[in-house]
């Protein structure tokens, strides 16, 4: 009988083995590395707001924080909905110390000169008595009534006559230009 070493028995092992690995090819496996957190780039910045507003002018009164109250027929005091406005006009009086106001009462062309004339003053003292309650100093506000004088509509229907029963804040002095 043929005696093999054990060196012999070792290498054939081996290489049956490497040949056994060799027969059967493994598939490369490919797979997509994960993906890289990448932050966005940054957002332009913004162009700097230009406005020909200037700070405390009537005209920022008007634009940024509104000027009109209105009110219902035969009505003077003021809705819970106009409350907002007049906190933010008391708010900008306050922001503007030496800004005063002057609150215009106007009506609708209904009734008679006079009486619309003392519905557009209770209108305009409404809107005075809201904005010193929100800290606004009397000696700044000053009320004037036109009643029925200087209507914004001309029509004669409730959609127009609507838009005339209203209370006015205009800068009357100590703002910027």
């Amino acid at each position: 009988m043929i005696r093999f070493s054990t060196s012999v028995k070792f290498a054939c092992l081996s290489a049956a083995l490497l040949l056994g690995a060799c027969t059967h090819k493994q598939e490369a496996v490919t797979t997509a590395p994960p993906p890289v957190a990448v932050a966005p780039p940054p957002a332009p910045a913004p162009a700097p707001v230009t406005s020909s507003i200037i700070p405390g002018s009537a005209e920022d009164l008007r634009v940024n924080v509104g000027d009109t109250v209105r009110f219902a027929l035969d009505e003077y005091n003021v809705e819970e909905s106009d409350k907002a406005l007049l906190g933010r006009q008391a708010a900008w009086l306050q922001r503007y110390p030496a800004v005063r106001v002057s609150i215009e009462g106007h009506a609708d062309e209904r009734g008679t000169r006079e009486y619309n004339l003392a519905l557009g003053a209770r209108r305009a003292n409404a809107v005075k008595e809201y904005l010193v309650s929100q800290g606004v100093s009397t000696g700044r506000v000053e009320t004037v009534s036109y009643g029925k004088e200087r209507p914004v509509c001309t029509s004669s229907d409730e959609g127009c006559w609507s838009q005339n029963r209203r209370g006015v804040t205009i800068v009357s002095g100590g703002a910027n230009s």
